[in-house]
């Protein structure tokens, strides 16, 4: 695993997205589960760390 992972980030409506390089502004996310939800794919999952820009 590399050792200094990005995390990019198009989702505009978050305040830790810098639009200018698709990237979020956190040091770490927090993934988390969506409720009722088994796809098996990357759909059941979110960014528990969203943040309204707007707050």
């Amino acid at each position: 695993m590399e050792a200094n992972q990005k995390i990019n980030c198009t989702v505009e409506s978050c305040k830790y997205n810098n639009p200018e390089k698709a990237k979020c502004t956190l040091e770490a996310i927090h993934v988390a589960p969506m409720k009722n939800i088994d796809t098996k794919n990357a759909d059941e999952s979110m960014c528990a760390s969203y943040e309204n820009e707007q707050k």
